[in-house]
């Protein structure tokens, strides 16, 4: 096992490598930007080193800089978390040459996963079924339009290279096709340096399921069961939850078996994660593998029990796999909310700023991922995720109340926060009903941004009552009223028993009674 492990990265993953690096009796070295100086993973490590100034290019995204750290300090491996250079082969051949355990995949694997064409062609020779399409890029606009006319309107041009919805057209006509080609093509250049495109069938609201995956160096693979990803905006997830509503055992056991496969066609090794749609029909169709722990691997670990950072650390320092796949066992039920420093109400806008009050949620089952403290400034320079709150049930019915009381419960003020969307998500009878795809919030978001600001004048309320009843018990001034009440609903009388108003607490008074 290692004694010293470099986390190349920042924020609430960061933390989260650390205390697995604690567990395991790992000492951890933090880098960080002049931007991050006053961040709690740089606090929480047993060394902390400045990288440089705060954009990412010039910090995070520093190979030569981090590497030297490591040599410096004495770490003997490098985790790199995910984002910034996670799936970098660049980064991982730079760790080896060095001497530094690379904690993901080898670069040789990552280097030809980088190319999804290349990737999709060996998967479906090991027999995983791909989504329709030619198992080479289109040579230009013409050649893009024949093959969509032989697969049928609507299809997908993809980058050949990256993701993150980049270099992605959906075109509906050949007019379109030619149209969108070539700034698809455009974008794929500036984003991946390969302006290579490739054309594939657009299978329309599919569900987004995923199959995690560990496999050691010694030829061991299993799978941890699968996630659910389907509510996403703009080919972004905002939600997950593990299992999915629509998996049943012996579905579980067909994916999982194809998820091993395309592990083994691209001689995987460590944690990852194999990508599939399923159409309306059922079929299931091999889309990517994420090459990195994945944001949402805490829904996983809450249902299996497996520690899949501690997994990665002790595949990277040589140990064979400890579990069969008969060990591997889903017990109940849990969902994970990407809360994001973010303005639903306003196309979702980047909102950084200071974190005034923040209380975390609790009670059993629930669980959060965080790098948030009163008073710390979130900087404008990296990614808006700011914590993940997760809640595990028996089943998925409990795991979505535990849900709602831990958003509840959560408070985040001096940044705005996609808080309000997730409650507005849970109390959705599309989702409590599990009728999810992948075009959920496209077709919904008006009417959940309209629940979710009701929710949030019900919280306003409930904290205006509490204030006028503590005021009169403490003979201090109360906070006004808001003008315009919302009209009570059953989440109002939750909410206001949570404040502590209501039978056995202060006082009660029906909404619209002068008190």
């Amino acid at each position: 096992m290692f004694n010293k492990i470099l986390v190349a990265n920042r924020g609430e993953i960061a933390l989260r490598i650390m205390r697995a690096c604690r567990e395991l009796g790992i000492e951890v070295v933090a880098v960080y930007s002049e931007a991050d100086r006053d961040s709690l993973h740089v606090a929480y490590a047993d060394e902390a080193y400045c990288i440089g100034p705060p954009p990412p290019r010039e910090s995070y995204l520093n190979i030569e800089r981090i590497v030297d750290v490591a040599e410096k300090c004495g770490a003997e491996a490098i985790h790199p978390g995910y984002g910034f250079l996670a799936e970098n082969p660049a980064f991982a051949r730079a760790c080896r040459e060095a001497g530094l355990e690379f904690i993901g995949p080898t670069p040789e694997s990552m280097e030809l996963m980088e190319n999804k064409v290349a990737t999709k062609r060996l998967v479906a020779r090991a027999g995983v079924p791909v989504i329709p399409g030619p198992l080479e890029p289109v040579k230009d606009a013409d050649e893009a339009v024949e093959v969509a006319e032989g697969l049928g309107y609507p299809v997908l041009l993809k980058a050949a290279l990256g993701g993150g919805g980049r270099g992605l057209r959906i075109a509906w006509s050949s007019d379109e096709v030619r149209h969108l080609f070539e700034s698809a093509s455009r974008e794929a250049e500036t984003a991946f340096g390969s302006s290579e495109i490739y054309v594939e069938k657009y299978v329309r609201r599919p569900r987004h399921i995923e199959v995690q995956l560990l496999a050691d160096k010694h030829g061991h693979v299993i799978h941890l069961g699968e996630r659910e990803c389907s509510i996403q905006r703009r080919y972004q997830k905002v939600l997950e939850e593990a299992p999915s509503p629509v998996v049943d055992e012996e579905t579980r056991e067909l994916i999982g078996r194809w998820a091993i496969r395309a592990a083994r066609a691209v001689g995987y090794v460590n944690a990852g994660t194999v990508e599939f749609i399923r159409d309306r029909d059922g079929n299931f169709y091999f889309m990517e593998i994420n090459k990195r722990i994945q944001v949402e691997h805490l829904v996983t670990e809450m249902v299996t029990g497996v520690d899949i950072v501690k997994a990665q650390i002790r595949i990277a320092a040589g140990e064979e796999l400890w579990l069969g796949q008969e060990d591997v066992v889903l017990r109940g039920h849990a969902i994970n909310c990407r809360i994001c420093a973010e303005d639903p109400y306003n196309e979702f806008a980047p909102c950084p700023g200071t974190v005034e009050e923040f209380r975390l949620p609790g009670g059993p089952g629930v669980r959060i991922d965080t790098a948030l403290y009163p008073g710390y400034t979130i900087p404008i320079y990296y990614d808006s995720l700011i914590a993940k709150l997760a809640t595990w049930g028996s089943d998925r019915r409990e795991a979505i109340a535990r849900m709602r009381n831990a958003l509840d419960e959560l408070v985040i003020t001096g940044v705005k926060t996609t808080i309000p969307l997730h409650k507005a998500i849970m109390l959705d009878g599309d989702f409590i009903a599990g009728r999810l795809h992948t075009e959920f919030l496209d077709e919904k978001l008006p009417g959940l941004l309209k629940v979710a600001r009701e929710v949030e004048g019900e919280l306003e309320l409930v904290a205006a009552i509490a204030s006028i009843i503590a005021s009169r018990r403490l003979g201090r001034k109360p906070i006004s009223l808001p003008r315009r009440r919302p009209q009570p609903t059953r989440s109002a009388w939750r909410l206001m028993a949570l404040a502590g108003v209501g039978p056995g607490g202060w006082g009660f008074w029906p909404i619209g009674t002068t008190t």
